[in-house]
């Protein structure tokens, strides 16, 4: 395994700029933003793709630093109800593959995505329970009219490409946990797979150990994003889980996303670094910084320093099972 990060927490910074922090930190991968929500700061695939001079000085400032690139990430909503928007993030999606086509990159990373109720939504509607009936009715009608539908489309256009898309299961679109990622995947195409983030799977009560190990069963574990959840007991006691207030709202939300080790400790860390390596695992390990309470310098250095800890046990521990 590698260690890596997802770039976008420098966008504040050019792209030299943040490679430099990200090589004297010692990792190994970046992870490139290249439209959706989060971004282009530091890849526009439609100046790369067409200008192959700038694509050559664009691959050169990574290569020079010793780094690999782990995937291209686009993370957007495709099937939103409002056409602007989907049909952006639909262009930005097979730009992304078009150009991880041509940098040699085997993964781009984005969200399934989300429809309306019907033909005429303005706006996604997530689907939480089945009843009453008319949920289990809108459910079916996403899945069968668009999702199943465009997924089996670009599962072909990947092909072309000789490219593979990681789908992040994240609450607000189809594809929020195993089941939904794995039923994507049987559907549309077996060159879908998962961008496997544990932070929004602690929130829903999941098993990140189990859940690596289901996924991987399969054959779909194709990206791994560190990131960590916190809760706050008391709000969650009285609230639950399904919390709308804004992530700024720290102090009266039920959880927020934290730096690693700020949500579950080490211990917890090398669990799932563990269960990675079970399952043969060698991709990156890409660090996303979506802490709230943290500098981005501070989160991400923190995150790295645990991190390069527990990979450097289980590497220890790879050579003595060896």
């Amino acid at each position: 395994m590698k260690l890596g990060v997802f770039a976008v927490l420098f966008g504040d910074r050019t792209l030299e700029e943040a490679l430099d922090v990200i090589a004297e930190t010692g990792l190994d991968s970046v992870e490139i933003g290249t439209g959706g929500y989060p971004g282009e700061a530091h890849c526009n695939p439609v100046e790369l793709l067409a200008d192959e001079s700038k694509l050559q000085a664009f691959k050169k400032a990574i290569d020079d630093r010793g780094l690999t690139i782990s995937a291209l990430s686009c993370h957007g909503n495709p099937l939103h109800p409002n056409l602007e928007i989907s049909e952006k993030h639909h262009q930005q999606f097979e730009n992304t593959v078009r150009l991880a086509s041509k940098l040699g990159v085997e993964t781009v990373i984005t969200f399934s995505g989300c429809p309306g109720e019907s033909e005429h939504s303005r706006f996604p509607v997530w689907v939480t329970c089945p009843w009453p009936e008319d949920h289990a009715e809108v459910l079916q009608w996403q899945w069968k009219e668009r999702v199943l539908p465009y997924w089996t489309e670009q599962s072909k256009f990947l092909r072309e490409h000789g490219v593979r898309v990681a789908i992040e299961p994240h609450p607000g679109f189809v594809v929020y946990n195993n089941e939904t990622a794995l039923r994507l995947r049987t559907e549309c195409g077996d060159n879908i797979g998962v961008n496997f983030d544990p932070s929004h799977l602690f929130w829903q009560q999941m098993d990140p150990v189990a859940s690596i190990k289901e996924i991987a069963k399969h054959d779909a574990l194709y990206h791994f994003h560190a990131k960590d959840t916190a809760f706050d007991d008391q709000n969650t006691a009285v609230n639950g889980v399904l919390d709308t207030k804004p992530y700024s709202d720290e102090l009266n939300r039920s959880w927020i996303f934290r730096t690693i080790g700020y949500g579950h400790g080490e211990e917890t860390w090398r669990k799932i670094i563990s269960a990675l390596q079970l399952v043969g695992y060698k991709g990156a390990v890409s660090i996303e910084h979506e802490d709230s309470l943290m500098s981005v310098d501070e989160g991400f250095q923190k995150g790295a320093a645990l991190l390069k800890n527990v990979l450097i046990k289980e590497k220890v521990g790879e050579m003595w099972w060896a």
